[in-house]
């Protein structure tokens, strides 16, 4: 028997790099992983869902020992026809448990369940490795299916199961892969018994490090390498990035006379040299002569939902559901602040977001956006949903103004952002000591993927810890918006408006 216990995780895990295995098993507290809930939330939503499809179902209980749940797996393959939920098979310390498993006296079908809207090559591996577990076990595997979310449907009044998800029979490509399942086994066998605890593998950098999956252990495999290296050259492709690695061309100094792009080399003479900032001051008036008051800073915050809930939307369809205001409405005037967040349990949501900010942006000024393609796109949405809205969506997006431009164009440059134009590197680089800007002392929330995670949470938490989290999100939100207010100052400054 081997003595490398493989799950379909620890398989895949293997077959991208046989050193993630190792560090999994011998030194997990390196990875940088953090169990993302809302990713893990929708998961589990679409696997519920997915049962649905295939009528009356009996759970194998995840919870059990592999042994307990083996056996119940047994028991219930005897009672043939049914439908097993979360089957669990064994071979040779191969280990799988099957998402949905069609159990017919003649053989069984492979249900393998994923929230991605395609199927990818990796759930291929997945699914192939689980043909191979059932058929060692002598199980006979007529069929293997992945299904995955339709991301063209639209949500009626009542979900229809048929239409959200997609079924793609790879039983061809399942049995194909067998021979290849099977050495890798091998490999990753051999592999992991030549490399004791104390043993442990050197490991090249390469693509496998990002490809399927960006690697849990990456800073670690890279901590050797000089500070900045070749890697957080922004812009530049990870292709490129490897191939500068592999030729040596490492740290900033070795990239400095490279054949880069203009911004790459920006980035790196920047960080070499200790260069001034950088102001092209014509580009940035030009964004302060396109405004007029009143001036109307906003930010908006979205959530996605894998299973649509809301009638009219598609899977992972930005769901507007918070913004923040900051108004000046006239030169030397107070800034003023509105803002919005909603109830997570309103059915229209994306209705009320907009009925609000509409109310509270009832003039022709300029709307203030950090990434317009963002909040023009939402709006256009909303018009086509609501098309009585579809005015006053247009209204607002004619009158938008972004910005980052400057930032992306790098006419605008500090050594500090580090080759990036996101707010969350401008904002430092500009305002250094002003605690006041800075994300990392927010209580609750510190970015956008927390903020759409603590609103999708809203539901499952208590009175105490609603009022929490709804307090986190309103002060995130409002420091994006001030954020804006802030760059707008600057620009003034550096432009010579006071």
């Amino acid at each position: 028997m081997s003595n490398t216990f493989l799950s379909k995780s620890r398989y895949c895990m293997g077959i991208q790099c046989e050193k993630i295995l190792w560090l999994n098993r011998y030194k997990k507290e390196l990875s940088q992983s953090e169990k993302n809930e809302g990713i893990l939330e929708k998961g589990r939503q679409v696997g519920e869902a997915a049962k649905g499809l295939f009528g009356d179902y009996t759970d194998v209980p995840v919870d059990g020992t592999i042994a307990s749940r083996i056996e119940k797996t047994r028991k219930l393959l005897n009672e043939a026809p049914n439908v097993i939920a979360e089957a669990s098979f064994s071979h040779d310390n191969n280990f799988c448990s099957v998402d949905i498993l069609k159990n017919d006296s003649d053989g069984v079908e492979i249900y393998e369940v994923k929230s991605s809207t395609e199927v990818k090559d990796v759930y291929l591996d997945d699914v192939s490795y689980q043909y191979f577990v059932l058929t060692s076990c002598g199980v006979t595997v007529k069929k293997a299916a992945i299904v995955y979310i339709n991301n063209e449907y639209v949500r009626g009044e009542s979900l229809e199961l048929e239409k959200l998800f997609s079924i793609e029979d790879v039983t061809d490509i399942a049995r194909q892969k067998q021979s290849e399942i099977e050495s890798n086994i091998g490999i990753i066998n051999e592999f992991m018994e030549s490399h004791g605890p104390e043993s442990e593998p050197e490991t090249e950098i390469g693509m496998h490090c990002f490809d399927p999956y960006q690697c849990d252990f990456w800073d670690y495999c890279i901590r050797d390498l000089p500070k900045p290296n070749v890697f957080d050259v922004r812009g530049m492709w990870k292709s490129k990035k490897l191939e500068k690695y592999h030729e040596g061309k490492v740290s900033f100094e070795d990239l400095q006379n490279e054949k880069l792009n203009e911004k790459c080399l920006e980035q790196i003479d920047f960080e070499l040299n200790d260069r001034e900032p950088k102001i092209n001051r014509n580009a940035v008036c030009d964004i302060l002569d396109s405004l007029h008051y009143p001036l109307y800073f906003i930010d908006y915050e979205t959530c996605q939902h894998a299973i649509p809930e809301i009638v009219g939307t598609k899977p992972y369809q930005q769901i507007p559901f918070q913004y923040s205001l900051h108004i000046i409405r006239e030169e030397g005037s107070p800034i003023e602040h509105r803002e919005f967040l909603a109830e997570p349990d309103d059915e229209n949501i994306i209705r009320t977001f907009a009925e609000s900010m509409i109310s509270d942006m009832p003039d022709d000024g300029s709307v203030i956006v950090y990434n317009k393609g963002f909040e023009s796109s939402r709006n256009r949405e909303i018009g086509e949903m609501y098309p009585d809205l579809a005015g006053e969506m247009e209204r607002i997006n004619s009158n938008i103004v972004d910005l980052m431009v400057p930032f992306k164009s790098r006419d605008y440059y500090t050594k500090e952002m580090q080759g990036s134009y996101s707010i969350k590197y401008v904002l430092p680089a500009l305002y250094p000591d002003d605690p006041e800007l800075d994300y990392h002392n927010l209580p609750v929330v510190h970015n956008g993927g927390e903020a759409s995670e603590a609103f999708l949470s809203l539901k499952n938490k208590t009175p105490e810890e609603q009022i929490k989290i709804r307090s986190g999100l309103l002060e995130y939100c409002k420091l994006d918006t001030l954020a804006m207010v802030k760059l707008w100052e600057k620009f003034r400054q550096v432009t010579g408006i006071r």
